[in-house]
C-alpha cells in the first residue's frame, strides 16, 4: 500500500513539473512551509453537505450544497428546499413535478440520507473538518497564496463569494492538487477517531468508515472565526470560502449582529463598534480582541471519504438536534400552491 501511495505522489510531482505553472509551485512551497510551521492537526468534528449524481452530467458525484453544516438535518432541510423550488419554478411537466414532490414529502417526514427524483440521486454527505496547529496549539492562519475575492468589500449586505465546493467532483482520481495534498490524502486514509474522549459508537463508526469508504477527497480550504475559551479555541461563526469573507463576518458580528442579539447596553455597543472599526482598518488582520474576548481567523481543511458507491453519508452516531418537518406550503402537480393554515 505504501508503494502505491509513493507512486501516486510521484505522479503528482511529475504532473506539476509538466504543467510548468509558477503559481502552482508557489502554492506547493506554501504548503510545505505550513507543514513545517504547523505540524499538528486539531480535529474540529464532522461537517455535512449535499451531493448529486446526475447521469446527464456524467457518472461522478458532485457537490450541490457546500460541506460546511454541523448537522445532517440542516442539509436535509436544504435539499428539501432545493427540490421544492425545482418543482415550483423549473418545470411545467406534472409528472416531473410529481417525482420532485415525492422526494420533498420523504424529506419532510423521515431523516433519510438519500432520495432519487427524475433519475437523479441526491445524497447527504459527511466530511471531517480539521485545522493545522503548532506545538503551542496555535491554529494555522490564512496562507499568502489562499484565494481572495477580486473585489473585497466590508458591506454586510453585499453578495458573498460563492463556495468553491459547488459542482466539485468527489472523485479522488480527478483531483489535481499537488504532491503535498497527495501526501496528505495518503496519510489520512487510515484516519479514525480514537481515544476515550470519543464515545464507543463514534469510534466504531469511524473505524468502519476506513474500510467502507477508504479513499479521500480533500475539499478546498475554507476559513473560520474561532474564539478562545477555557478549553481551547471554539468556532464562533460559520465557515467562509475566503479569509476576507471570514474577516467580513467577524466585522459584522462585532459591529451589528452581537450587539443586537445580545442586547448590549450603549457602552458595550460602543466598545464593540470601536473594535470592529479598528479590525477593519487593518484590512488583513487575523486577530481581534474586545471586552476580554479574543478571536482569530483560522484556515480549515476538510476531507470526504468515498467508497465504491460514492461519498460517505452520515454515520449512525452523528447527532441531530431536531428532526424533519414540513418546510414549504403544499404544491400540487399543476403548480398550484396551497398555503396551509
Amino acid at each position: 500500500m505504501a508503494h502505491d501511495w509513493q507512486q501516486q505522489i510521484h505522479a503528482l510531482h511529475e504532473e506539476l513539473v509538466r504543467r510548468d505553472d509558477p503559481a502552482a509551485w508557489v502554492r506547493e512551497a506554501d504548503a510545505v512551509d505550513a507543514s513545517l510551521r504547523y505540524p499538528g492537526f486539531a480535529l474540529r468534528g464532522p461537517v455535512f453537505g449535499v451531493a448529486v449524481q446526475d447521469p446527464s452530467a456524467g457518472p461522478e458525484w458532485r457537490v450541490l450544497k457546500p460541506v460546511v453544516n454541523g448537522m445532517p438535518q440542516i442539509c436535509r432541510d436544504t435539499l428539501n428546499t432545493h427540490l421544492w423550488f425545482r418543482a415550483k419554478d423549473d418545470t411545467d411537466d406534472p409528472a416531473v413535478r410529481r417525482e420532485l414532490l415525492a422526494a420533498v414529502d420523504v424529506l419532510s417526514r423521515r431523516p433519510v440520507n438519500e432520495v432519487e427524483a427524475c433519475g437523479v440521486r441526491y445524497r447527504i454527505v459527511r466530511g471531517d473538518e480539521f485545522t493545522r496547529c503548532d506545538d503551542s496549539n496555535r491554529l494555522e492562519p490564512p496562507r499568502p497564496t489562499d484565494p481572495e475575492p477580486a473585489e473585497r468589500t466590508w458591506d454586510p449586505r453585499a453578495d458573498h463569494t460563492p463556495s468553491p465546493d459547488l459542482d466539485l467532483v468527489l472523485d479522488p482520481d480527478q483531483v489535481d492538487d499537488g504532491p503535498m495534498a497527495g501526501a496528505m490524502r495518503a496519510g489520512l486514509r487510515d484516519f479514525a477517531y480514537r481515544g476515550a474522549r470519543f464515545p464507543a459508537d463514534v469510534r466504531r463508526d469511524s473505524e468502519r468508515a476506513v474500510l467502507t469508504h477508504p479513499r479521500i477527497v480533500l475539499l478546498p480550504a475554507c476559513f473560520g472565526v474561532v474564539e478562545r475559551e477555557r478549553t481551547g479555541w471554539e468556532p464562533a461563526l460559520a465557515l467562509q470560502p475566503t479569509a476576507h469573507e471570514a474577516r467580513r463576518v467577524l466585522y459584522d458580528a462585532m459591529a451589528e449582529m452581537w450587539p443586537m442579539l445580545d442586547r448590549f447596553d450603549d457602552a458595550t455597543k460602543a466598545l464593540y463598534a470601536k473594535a470592529a472599526e479598528e479590525f477593519r482598518a487593518l484590512e488583513r488582520a487575523d486577530e481581534a480582541r474586545v471586552a476580554g474576548r479574543e478571536f482569530r481567523i483560522c484556515r480549515a481543511e476538510r476531507l470526504v471519504r468515498t467508497g465504491p458507491d460514492g461519498p460517505e453519508p452520515p454515520r449512525p452516531s452523528d447527532v441531530d438536534e431536531y428532526g424533519p418537518m414540513k418546510i414549504h406550503p403544499t404544491l400540487l402537480e399543476d403548480g398550484t400552491i396551497i398555503h396551509d393554515e
